[in-house]
């Protein structure tokens, strides 16, 4: 489609000005950033200072071991120790299990799981240094684009993109670039193995808006508008907050290509005739509607295939993932999740008390209106609203730039809001490692108008000198920040100084303590996590475990029933609380355990090895040993059960 000139003598210089099919440039936008104490350099210039900053704020979480979720999700995971078939890993969650059961957590992240499996090839098992070693890099690579990508958002054209332009506002975009690459909100995404879901939803997050804007700028070419379909698609298939690039390509569209700027709307919603205005606005809109219409669809197929993929159910939570989901009444539930959002905003102003989990008590819901915390909701949203006011009363560059930074910042969070669907957590810092661009253009953007207010010399000096300190000790903290994801116990300490209500806090410096061998520490801390959440199953399976090893059977016994009793379905639990009642010679019981277990988890080697030598005690030798067989047919390297069977054997001669 080829753009057509205005004709001067048929349409005014206001609608000239409303529409091009070209992309909206102010014609001041050289100037716009000049005043910011940043050098200019050349693009590639700046993708690699910020590539290299990024990569040194956490080069010491290379030597980091496997910590937190990265147990369950990488150490335990079969589809990545390519101990199941490869197909199966599209067929299950972030975790190993089948995602269309109804105690999946949902998580449908093939192609994150896909690298790992690689990674785990090519180190030659589960050797951590290459797991962290990729993840180090990729946010190299994300940081770098994300020079590019916050020139885009700030309305300029892209370099090697199928045109030939160049960046504009070079000092800002690299300003973005370094607030990004040294952010200690990303400690989590980059020093956690598993945050590599977050590392590779950014980057084809970034590719597929990158190429919707190279679509935009050559009249939208199809190759462009491909690949940011199957960016998107790729992005979502690493972690689902990818397919809300789609918005952010949307309102790009039409505040850069359409020109309708917010204040622009609301003086055509304020006129004597609305719809006449728009309609001569939006009359050349052929090319963007038919764009708009590909992000609609697109965005319909993805959310369909993946409500499919999770068998057409929604995850289930519980109280303790997410209290402010559970509890009584809207109002408190929407105030809940007011507060959720301004303590997400608070930690991307102020990182410096950063947790590894803030679920179990962390954070107290608030359920009176006298809650002091209510002042924080209130300073939230009216910050907020005068940034959006802002926006609406001038249609200035500046006013545009922020509203597509701050749309950023909101898209990218739904997934989180619990708006559209319930989540399982209270505070996740690795969902705001997309979101956390939009923050920092908001901030960048601020800061460019500061400097604009402020003198040549004194207050460029000042400016200057802020910067340095902002950038200095946001590094600081990353890189302490990093080297406590690396070792488990600086973690968890760190976690009970900023969330000593925690019970998942006390629960994980418990299983690190095993670890090292102090199981007196451990139970304290055991006992202390189910002070504070006395329905926390897992902590009262494994005290319990550690109890039964310290000859206190009959307390074991009762920790167990409890942990069934508020969790049916904890087949690992049911298993033993079968082998402490074995213990106790309580037969009938400990088998009626066994097969509850062998109920909720039909492929269970070490119940079935379990269950074979309860049959021994109950001297029933042909149940034992086919109890052993099925074991070894579960895990054919089940040296246990082997022995077991081979014994028998012997001792019945044959």
């Amino acid at each position: 489609m080829k753009t057509q000139s205005p004709k001067k003598n048929r349409r005014s210089p206001t609608t000239d000005r409303l529409f091009t099919e070209t992309r909206y440039k102010p014609a001041a936008l050289q100037s716009w950033d000049s005043l910011l104490p940043i050098p200019e350099l050349p693009p590639a210039a700046s993708c690699a200072i910020v590539a290299v900053i990024a990569a040194l704020c956490y080069a010491n979480s290379v030597h980091g071991g496997f910590v937190f979720d990265d147990s369950e999700a990488i150490e335990n995971n079969a589809d990545i120790t390519q101990e199941s078939a490869l197909y199966s890993l599209f067929l299950h969650d972030f975790w190993g299990d089948d995602i269309s059961r109804q105690e999946s957590h949902k998580s449908y992240r093939p192609l994150t799981v896909l690298t790992f499996r690689w990674t785990h090839y090519l180190a030659g098992g589960l050797h951590p240094l290459l797991f962290h070693l990729t993840n180090v890099v990729l946010h190299g690579v994300v940081s770098a684009l994300s020079v590019l990508v916050s020139a885009a958002l700030m309305g300029e054209g892209l370099p090697g993109l199928n045109q030939n332009t160049t960046l504009k506002c070079l000092r800002a975009s690299l300003f973005c670039g370094v607030l990004f690459a040294v952010h200690p909100v990303h400690s989590e995404s980059v020093a956690a193995v598993v945050g590599r879901a977050d590392l590779l939803c950014a980057l084809f997050f970034f590719l597929s808006f990158l190429a919707y804007v190279s679509a935009c700028a050559t009249d939208s070419s199809c190759l462009s508008l491909l690949l940011c379909v199957l960016f998107c698609a790729i992005s979502m298939l690493c972690k689902e907050q990818g397919i809300t690039v789609l918005g952010v390509c949307w309102l790009y569209d039409i505040l850069y290509v359409g020109d309708l700027s917010l204040h622009r709307l609301l003086t055509y919603l304020r006129s004597s005739s609305p719809l006449y205005q728009l309609r001569h606005h939006t009359g050349h809109w052929h090319a963007i509607l038919t764009r708009h219409a590909l992000l609609l669809g697109t965005g319909l197929a993805l959310c369909i295939f993946r409500y499919t993929i999770m068998g057409a159910s929604t995850p289930q939570f519980t109280p303790a993932d997410n209290p402010a989901a559970f509890a009584d009444g809207l109002l408190t539930r929407v105030a809940n999740y007011n507060y959720y959002y301004a303590l997400n905003g608070w930690l991307l102003l102020n990182p410096m008390s950063l947790c590894f989990d803030w679920s179990m008590g962390c954070v107290p819901l608030i359920r009176s209106s006298l809650d002091p915390r209510v002042l924080m909701i209130l300073s939230f949203w009216l910050i907020l609203i005068f940034l959006v006011y802002h926006c609406a009363i001038r249609d200035s560059h500046q006013s545009r730039i922020l509203s597509m930074f701050l749309a950023v910042l909101v898209i990218t969070f739904l997934p989180a809001s619990n708006i559209f669907f319930r989540v399982g957590f209270v505070i996740a810092e690795r969902n705001l490692y997309l979101p956390s661009l939009g923050f920092i253009g908001i901030v960048v953007t601020g800061i460019n108008a500061l400097a604009g207010l402020c003198g040549p010399t004194k207050g460029r000096m000042m400016i200057q000198v802020f910067l340095v300190v902002l950038i200095t000790t946001h590094m600081g903290k990353s890189v302490h920040r990093s080297h406590q994801w690396s070792v488990e116990e600086e973690l968890y300490q760190s976690g009970l100084d900023v969330c000593p209500l925690n019970a998942k806090v006390h629960y994980n410096i418990a299983k690190a303590a095993v670890d090292r061998g102090k199981e007196k520490y451990a139970i304290a801390s055991y006992r202390e996590a189910i002070r504070l959440n006395p329905e926390y199953d897992h902590a009262l399976n494994n005290l319990a475990n550690l109890l039964k090893e310290d000859s206190q059977e009959i307390e074991a016994e009762n920790l167990l029933k409890r942990a069934v009793h508020v969790n049916p379905s904890f087949a690992a639990a049911w298993m033993n609380l079968g082998i402490v009642q074995a213990s106790l010679k309580k037969y009938d019981a400990a088998q009626q355990s066994y097969e509850q277990a062998l109920v909720h988890r039909r492929s269970y080697p070490d119940c079935y090895f379990n269950l074979g030598n309860l049959y021994i005690l109950m001297e029933e030798r042909s149940k034992a040993l086919n109890a052993w067989l099925n074991a070894t047919s579960l895990h054919p390297h089940h040296s246990k059960a082997w022995q077991n069977c081979l014994s028998l054997l012997d001792n019945l001669g044959e």
